[in-house]
């Protein structure tokens, strides 16, 4: 099914990138000094130049490889950047850190076909926003952070990775012995909001 509202995954976007402002900012930890105050201005600024290059980037990929831009792909490419620096807002410059959230825009608007062609259901491109400009933002810590160490960022990563697949396979197992986790065929086509609920959520629109 198509998105079914654009203008408010539009403003759903900018909703959540006002919030990282405060995201991103309270990762200070500290207000006490002028030196804290001007790093979040400078953590404001990151943010902010991240989440506009990530939706640029996807917005010329997707005119170059579509021949017209892909808003849902623009707003993704936005949170991608957003995701993409929230490892580290501070130490790049704003010409980095908007770098860093171009090349998250760009990860997205090849990984959203590339899932689709693996036949892995993912609605909203969650996985390229999250996972893969997750793991792309905590490498690109290394070009902007002199402390950083490739082992210091890869390691978390995969330690991070294997806690979340093992606690969600058993989780998921759990709730498949327990309570089942796929409805029923009839459900499927209905739509759930008929199947739980009773009624409909898009009464206009019919399945093919």
């Amino acid at each position: 099914m198509p998105g079914s509202n654009l203008t408010l995954a539009t403003l759903g976007t900018f909703i959540l990138w006002m919030g990282w402002f405060g995201f991103n900012g309270a990762s200070q930890l500290a207000m006490g000094t002028v030196g804290d105050v001007a790093d979040i201005g400078r953590i404001f600024a990151n943010t902010n130049a991240a989440a506009a290059g990530g939706a640029i980037g996807a917005l010329i990929l997707t005119q170059i490889l579509y021949k017209k831009p892909d808003l849902t792909m623009v707003l993704n490419g936005a949170l991608a950047g957003l995701v993409s620096i929230t490892a580290e807002p501070l130490t790049p410059t704003l010409g980095g850190a908007t770098l860093i959230g171009m090349i998250g825009g760009v990860i997205v608007v090849f990984a959203v076909p590339m899932l689709d062609r693996m036949k892995i259901d993912d609605v909203v491109g969650a996985i390229p926003v999250h996972l893969f400009c997750g793991i792309w933002g905590t490498i690109a810590v290394l070009f902007t952070n002199p402390d950083a160490t490739l082992a210091g960022q890869i390691v978390p990563i995969v330690i991070v990775g294997l806690f979340t697949f093992v606690v969600s396979f058993v989780v998921w197992l759990v709730l498949k012995a327990v309570m089942g986790i796929r409805v029923d065929e009839e459900a499927e086509i209905t739509g759930l909001d008929m199947a739980e609920l009773g009624m409909e959520a898009y009464p206009d629109f019919t399945p093919s």
